[in-house]
């Protein structure tokens, strides 16, 4: 036995086509909606057209007869056994929180809430059936601005819920100088009113709609040992455990299972009442049961994401160092507290203070109950809508200053040698380098050349206007040490599991609790095993999903898959890797200690002799010699808890040319260079980047949930909720610097939100600095040509009064 082979090529920081897309393109898998079981029924619902209303009474009797129809149900027929839809994350103990029945009997809060529900032989009568049932209902007063909502109170306006006597959920603070991590902002503030600059804005974050690429279903077989449910879903595991704490049935005998996914963005980060109200039919009807929404309903009543009113006040010296940030917030969350939902704002109370080092800082953020569909995570949460606030207020005081906002921004950011660094939220930053960041970016992007033909612009009085926008970011990612949610009061941890089977041939069964949607797991996690086991890329199977085989997990969010999974991985490998380390010194005939493993092969120190990890493998499976009380497997478990939050980074700059007179928007430039640690996939970060920076781009441009004065979603279909299409954007000039994260053995930073999250702001920055000059200091999201034009059109308006 004797080490002959060459080693294998390294896989971490590989180009490698993701493995699991020929499967995805060619159709060759099983979406949810694929799924068909014998005996299966279908479920079509029955939504409320109305924001808020009491329900008089419902006549089921014409469609119950329908042809093909099989029962019809509302939820007085069930009661207390449809369970209830959970909030995982009450961020006040004074939060006040709405029952939220998956179909209520008496009274709906939103439009498109369910109201009732026909089973059928086939989708199609199911849905035919459903327009026949008749509800009475007695519509009332709904909440529906957000402003206007939360102070009801005091007005006497609609309360989403009148039961509650209020539509104020939970007001949640973070202050530096009570939690001592900095000064008191109030002193900051006044000090910089006498003798330096404060800016006050106020923004507004668009409510959206996470519209993925396959709509959310749902089948529940009830007929085997187990009752099987599969669904749609970036969360199995979670959902499991709320099934069993929400309708009395044994975890142990529930079985979920998320097959491929096509999509999520947050937007399937829930337990849905869709899957309690199919959970409970195929309880009571003893029979499979499928229900697949369509993309209307998807829009109308799947979580949507943002909504946000933004009052920021900033301090800061003459010279430009900032001294205090003051956030004050009003988030609507909809009409329930969803899974998530009310912490989405907290999320991004760590982030306002984004890569600067401010003295002082203040956050107050008051969650408000509207008549609108719940809101909860999207791509970001929280994170995108913190990083757009103070990356737009870095460029108003830039402006106020008449200084350059690169400049402004590298005056206050944290400087490479002052990591690791804990800011004044409380937050430990490990690692990062933004300098190298912007210097690259500024480089790529043309920064100086743009910004002389701006002036060009300007001066020739040209109607095309240019605008550079700029957003260096952070973000938190990673979620999370489970400490630190337990201090913010969330439900659950942070850790995720991982197993390696090593098999008796030598290939390799990894089982992670991280569910994929689209990620690219399968590819990325076989090349970690791969290098970290030397064992050949497809060798590896990566298996996920299903919590009867990967029993433990806590799912795929937060951009928590690589730097929280894939460290589990790389620790059960590891215990691999020592299991075998005995075995090997035993057949070799060495001492432990004289064992060296590399590349896939344990070799005795100072000689020839080793064995490849597979025959290991081969050894173990037979059991013929193996060291004293030592059982047959190399298989390990790890569960791996985060010490800390990952912080990738970033600099993202985007020129945006501006027609004064009609206001249209064009993108002529984007260049992002981001720090995301060490790169396992350039070509899946490539893709998660340039996903990202779309679903941002798209935010600042075109995307906007809008309800009309009764509560109506009238963007409820692809007609009017403008998604962009690849003839909307350009291409995107790319690039990477790499700090390695600190509190993982990879050194990866997670990617999934971060063009998301730097994206927004470097946009409308551009598009304000476009019409800066005339006048204008904001322009509400979406930047449409009609929203551009008012603003310059209101600001000759009011430049022409004050003369």
């Amino acid at each position: 036995m004797t080490a002959v082979e060459e080693a294998p090529v390294a896989e971490i920081g590989r180009d490698r086509r993701r493995k699991e897309d020929q499967r995805l393109i060619t159709g060759r898998t099983r979406w949810t909606d694929n799924i068909t079981l014998p005996g299966m029924l279908h479920v079509a619902m029955v939504r409320s057209p109305f924001a808020h209303a009491k329900i008089v009474g419902i006549d089921t009797s014409e469609a119950a007869s329908s042809p093909n129809v099989t029962a019809v149900f509302t939820g007085a027929d069930f009661g207390e056994e449809l369970g209830a839809c959970i909030n995982a994350w009450p961020i006040t103990p004074e939060q006040v929180t709405p029952a939220h029945s998956p179909m209520p009997a008496d009274r709906v809060a939103f439009a498109g809430e369910i109201v009732a529900v026909v089973v059928a032989r086939t989708a199609t009568a199911a849905r035919d059936a459903a327009e026949l049932v008749d509800v009475d209902y007695e519509e009332l007063p709904a909440a529906l601005d957000l402003k206007e909502a939360a102070t009801a109170d005091e007005t006497g306006g609609p309360l989403a819920h009148p039961d509650l006597g209020t539509n104020k959920s939970a007001l949640w603070i973070f202050d530096s100088a009570a939690a001592g991590t900095g000064g008191d902002v109030e002193e900051a503030i006044a000090k910089a009113r006498e003798d330096g600059v404060v800016v006050e804005r106020e923004f507004r974050q668009q409510r959206l709609i996470p519209a993925f690429m396959e709509p959310r279903s749902v089948v529940v077989d009830p007929t085997g040992e187990q009752l099987t449910m599969w669904s749609a879903t970036q969360i199995p595991h979670i959902v499991r455990f709320a099934l069993a704490a929400t309708t009395g049935v044994p975890e142990s005998k529930i079985r979920v299972i998320a097959p491929d996914v096509g999509g999520g963005f947050g937007g399937k980060l829930q337990t849905t009442p869709e899957e309690w109200v199919v959970w409970a039919l195929a309880r009571r009807l003893g029979k499979p049961v499928k229900y697949t929404e369509t993309r209307s309903e998807s829009l109308v009543a799947g979580h949507h994401g943002r909504d946000q009113w933004q009052k920021l006040t900033l301090s800061a010296e003459k010279d430009g160092t900032v001294t205090g940030l003051k956030v004050e917030l009003l988030a609507d969350l909809g009409a329930y507290v969803a899974v998530v939902g009310g912490g989405v704002p907290v999320l991004g109370a760590f982030m306002f203070n984004a890569i600067y080092k401010f003295p002082a800082y203040h956050f107050a953020c008051q969650t408000v109950l509207t008549n609108k569909t719940w809101t909860d995570a999207y791509r970001g949460a929280g994170r995108p809508e913190a990083t757009f606030g103070i990356e737009r207020m870095m460029d108003e005081l830039a402006a106020e200053l008449g200084a350059d906002p690169l400049e402004v921004r590298e005056k206050n950011w944290i400087k490479h040698e002052e990591f690791p660094f804990t800011t004044v939220a409380g937050l430990e930053y490990d690692s990062g380098n933004y300098e190298a960041a912007t210097a690259l970016a500024k480089e790529k992007f043309g920064y100086d050349e743009l910004r002389a033909e701006q002036r060009r612009r300007r001066e020739s009085g040209d109607p095309v206007q240019l605008g550079i926008g700029i957003s260096t970011f952070t973000e938190m990612c990673g979620l999370a040490p489970s400490r630190v949610l337990g201090s913010l009061d969330y439900g659950a941890g942070g850790w995720e599991h991982a197993s390696v089977r090593m098999l008796a041939t030598g290939t390799v069964e990894v089982i992670t609790g991280a569910s994929a949607h689209g990620q690219g797991h399968e590819t990325a996690f076989s090349q970690i095993v791969a290098d970290r086991l030397g064992v050949p890329f497809e060798a590896v199977e990566v298996l996920h999903g299903d919590t009867q085989i990967a029993a433990k997990g806590l799912d795929t969010y937060g951009s928590r898959s690589l730097v929280v999974g894939g460290e589990a991985l790389v620790r059960a490998s590891d215990k691999v890797i020592a299991k075998a380390k005995l075995v090997a010194a035993h057949l070799l005939e060495a001492s432990v200690d004289d064992i060296e493993f590399s590349a896939g092969r344990f070799n005795v120190r100072g000689t020839g002799q080793g064995m490849a990890i597979g025959e290991i493998a081969a050894a173990v499976f037979a059991a013929h010699d193996l060291p004293e009380d030592m059982e047959p497997s190399l298989d390990s478990d790890a569960t791996y808890d985060p010490v800390n939050f990952s912080y990738p980074h970033g600099t993202h700059l985007c020129a945006m040319e501006v027609d004064t007179e009609t206001g249209a928007v064009r993108m002529r430039k984007y260049t992002c260079v981001d720090d995301v640690g060490t790169v396992i996939n350039p070509l899946i970060v490539a893709g998660q980047v340039h996903g990202g920076l779309v679903q941002g781009i798209a935010q600042a441009l075109w995307e906007e949930a809008v309800y009309d004065d009764a509560g109506t979603l009238v963007s409820g279909s692809f007609v009017d909720y403008l998604l962009p299409t690849a003839a909307d954007t350009i291409d995107f000039d790319l690039g990477h610097t790499v700090t390695p994260s600190l509190t993982n053995s990879l050194g990866t930073k997670g990617v999934g939100e971060a063009g998301t999250i730097a994206s927004t702001p470097a946009v409308v920055n551009a598009v304000v600095d476009a019409v800066r000059h005339l006048g204008v200091e904001d322009v509400r999201m979406p930047c449409t040509p009609q929203r551009v034009w008012q603003a310059i059109q209101a600001a000759a308006a009011t430049e022409g009064a004050t003369r």
